[in-house]
């Protein structure tokens, strides 16, 4: 999967938290030789903000995100750094 198409793979996962913002950055580069990089799986920053996460503590937030990601966290994710907010947090 090429890296727009991993994008767009994962913004499709995202459509059900309903966000209003994703930034992803792909720090893959900054890791190679990584043992767990070998796997192919990659180093991501991602921030999501979405009405979704209001009210909701850092772990329950990112479990949104992980839920919603699913199989790519299992094959295309290696490492994923998370910022998940509500809109009055940004």
């Amino acid at each position: 999967m090429s890296g727009g198409n991993f994008e767009s793979a994962l913004r499709n996962k995202l459509d059900g938290l309903a966000p209003i913002r994703i930034e992803l950055a792909d720090d893959s580069a900054r890791h190679a030789g990584h043992e767990g990089a070998k796997g192919g799986g990659g180093h991501y920053r991602l921030t999501v903000v979405s009405s979704v996460f209001a009210g909701k503590s850092t772990v329950a937030r990112h479990r949104l995100v992980y839920d919603a990601l699913g199989d790519l966290m299992h094959d295309k994710i290696h490492a994923l750094s998370i910022k998940s907010l509500a809109p009055d947090e940004v």
